[in-house]
């Protein structure tokens, strides 16, 4: 009886040792893999430091609407802001407060229209309200408006001007850390459309910019001057190693960034004509 029962028992225990090797080879099959490509590499500078607007505006607020935002910044664009070079480092509040008199009061401007003023000293200050960590949309290139951060220097820097190396300097932090968040590597070019017909571009023409551009790429004017626009090319290197981005050869320098094919945005004329320049 016992040993009749014997093969059945042994064909119950061959059965659970094959179960128990499909079981663990399942397993085998089932883990995860490990990945294969190297996730992209982020190129961001640091945040350099930047003076608040309330130091420079004090009690010289005017009523104004809520800020306007994008959905991020994939260029930038210096400026100087054509007043006096002789100035002590000390009164660039008062000069930045005079600037947004002039625009808000005779201009009929929202707000300043720079998103950011540097000095010749290279103390960075908030310019346009809206928050330093934010792509707020500025008011300081006519049809470039959006996805751009407007970046002054206090000064007139027309030819045979003198350009401070704290100065430039501090352009470039502020570049490298206002673009890495898009992936813009300083050196390259981005995709814009222009948004108003008084730009260099009728309204609505897509074209390639240099992610660090003076104003005149972008508007028929003299601004940046010519010993600031001279210093663009080291900028825009400057920025690119903040970023701790690699060397690349000279002719690769005007290739597209990472994202320069941004998806388009348009403003009105009217509002470009309120809000820029």
């Amino acid at each position: 009886m016992l040993l009749g029962c014997l093969p059945g028992l042994a064909a119950v225990a061959a059965l659970a040792v094959c179960v128990s090797g499909i079981e663990r080879g399942a397993g085998r099959a089932g883990a995860p893999a490990r990945p294969t490509t190297r996730p992209a590499v982020q190129y961001l500078a640091p945040r350099p430091y930047i003076v608040p607007r309330s130091a420079w505006l004090g009690d010289a607020a005017r009523p104004q609407p809520p800020p306007r935002y994008d959905d991020r910044v994939v260029g930038v664009f210096v400026h100087h802001t054509d007043t006096p070079n002789g100035y002590a480092c000390v009164d660039a509040p008062r000069i930045i407060r005079d600037l947004y008199a002039g625009q808000t009061g005779a201009r009929a401007w929202d707000d300043i229209g720079y998103n950011f003023l540097v000095d010749r000293c290279g103390t960075v200050y908030e310019g346009r309200a809206g928050g330093v960590d934010r792509p707020v949309t500025g008011a300081h290139t006519q049809g470039f408006n959006h996805r751009t951060a407007g970046i002054a220097a206090i000064g007139t820097f027309t030819a045979g001007v003198p350009v401070p190396r704290a100065l430039t300097d501090a352009i470039a932090a502020l570049a490298a850390w206002k673009l890495g968040p898009s992936g813009t590597d300083p050196r390259g070019s981005v995709r814009l459309v222009s948004s108003n017909g008084r730009s260099r571009y009728a309204a609505g023409t897509a074209v390639a910019l240099p992610a660090v551009a003076g104003h005149d790429d972008g508007y028929m004017t003299d601004c940046p001057g010519a010993a600031l626009r001279a210093h663009l090319p080291g900028i825009r290197e400057l920025a690119a190693r903040r970023q701790g981005r690699p060397p690349v050869p000279q002719e690769r320098h005007s290739a597209p960034a990472g994202s320069a094919e941004p998806a388009v945005l348009r403003s009105s004329a009217e509002a470009d004509r309120r809000w820029g320049r």
